[in-house]
């Protein structure tokens, strides 16, 4: 009886807790809600997700169930979730979702996940939204979703109709990029460059960057033939960078991906690269066996090809690469002369921003070259800088270390 009464008492504290985020339509067709939006004058707000999709599960667990989030969304949307794959574990509602999810991600390019789609309350898409977010940030997307300056689906529709000023072309290009509609993105930047004088300017050449993303687009060939120009406006090695990126995606990743799982021919891939590329070729091929070698676990050809690539490369690799190496070699190397060196790389991953994540690595490589007095005062510094389970994780490895352990292979 107790068991009962108490029971009674709950419901009512649960229902109050799910009312308090966005309320979902569940039972309904697409019609149904599109329908519904018509007649109450509001937006729809379509969570396209994936069973498999880390940040879907992140916002809905964490962001669409807060307070300020459901009062915002639930006065101006008509909020809908489709699940856009299929599984065996299904229900009859996703079922009865799956030929309307696969005319959606077809209409609308969906090609990430989560992607939120916006329509108006006439039911014509007015815009997207691709990538979680915290919830302050949400709510700003979603509120910037409803005015038509900033509906990327509603300046398209501009384009098509005729306006074709530079300025709203670099703007479209720019807003297409970021709502991850490649194929517009592509063509409108294409288009803004046709009008431009000079792409060499400062302004074109952040431009260009950032629309550059294979062999086959107008950056590649000036990043490729004329990188001391690229280089003085963007900064020292953006030209090769970008080069190099390019070839690995194109010419280098798929040839290690092999059906038949065999090692990749690394001399054979280094000649074909350098009668190409001789720049940038061997370099490539440098970073490439790191990467790789590290990808398979095969721990003595990823200490030895991090070393190679540190002793003629090393000045080149940025704060996180310079951590992830030092922390392999932390690992997988048993060497002082090796992890004397990992210390070097170490220290300068922190140089600019005391980052508690690199601190640690840098703590524990000295401890690991007995250096354990050091070792506690740099891990007692992470620790302090770090939040939540990185904060956790720091004391636990403070704790090993002050009894003398060795927790490392």
């Amino acid at each position: 009886m107790k068991k009962l009464f108490l029971l009674a008492f709950l419901l009512p504290l649960m229902a109050a807790a799910q009312d308090k985020g966005i309320h979902f339509e569940h039972g309904s067709s697409w019609e149904a809600v599109q329908a519904k939006a018509k007649a109450e004058n509001k937006y729809i707000f379509m969570d396209c997700f994936t069973t498999w999709c880390g940040p879907c599960k992140f916002m809905s667990a964490n962001i669409f169930p807060q307070e300020k989030v459901g009062d915002f969304m639930n006065d101006k949307y008509i909020s809908v979730k489709v699940q856009m794959d299929q599984t065996p574990k299904d229900n009859e509602e996703v079922k009865s979702w799956y030929a309307a999810a696969k005319q959606i991600e077809k209409d609308y390019s969906i090609r990430a996940y989560p992607t939120f789609l916006v329509f108006a309350p006439d039911g014509h898409i007015v815009d997207r939204q691709v990538g979680g977010a915290e919830a302050d940030q949400f709510i700003e997307r979603c509120a910037a979703s409803l005015q038509p300056a900033t509906q990327y689906y509603t300046q398209l529709d501009k384009f098509k109709k005729g306006q074709k000023d530079t300025a709203f072309l670099r703007k479209l290009a720019l807003l297409a990029l970021d709502k991850y509609d490649q194929g517009n993105a592509s063509d409108i930047s294409k288009l803004y460059l046709s009008q431009q004088k000079d792409l060499y300017s400062p302004v074109n050449l952040e431009f260009v960057s950032k629309f550059t993303q294979s062999s086959k687009d107008i950056g590649f060939d000036m990043f490729l033939h004329h990188a001391d120009k690229v280089n003085k406006i963007l900064g020292a090695g953006k030209a090769e960078e970008k080069v190099m990126g390019i070839v690995a995606n194109e010419e280098v990743y798929p040839q290690l991906m092999k059906k038949d799982k065999s090692a990749p021919d690394w001399a054979a891939l280094e000649k074909s690269l350098a009668a190409k590329y001789p720049a940038i070729a061997e370099e490539l091929i440098m970073k490439t066996k790191v990467q790789y070698f590290s990808y398979t676990k095969d721990a003595n050809n990823a200490v030895a090809a991090i070393v190679a690539y540190m002793k003629k490369y090393g000045h080149k690799a940025d704060a996180q690469s310079l951590n992830e190496y030092a922390w392999t070699i932390f690992e997988k190397c048993n060497d002082m002369q090796c992890i004397e060196q990992a210390l070097e790389w170490s220290k300068r991953s922190f140089k600019d921003a005391e980052i508690p994540a690199f601190m640690d690595t840098y703590a524990n490589l000295l401890y690991k070259s007995g250096k354990k007095e050091d070792a506690l005062a740099w891990e007692e510094k992470a620790m302090n800088k770090a939040n939540g389970d990185e904060k956790k994780n720091y004391e636990t490895t403070l704790e090993k270390m002050k009894k003398g352990e060795k927790y490392w292979e």
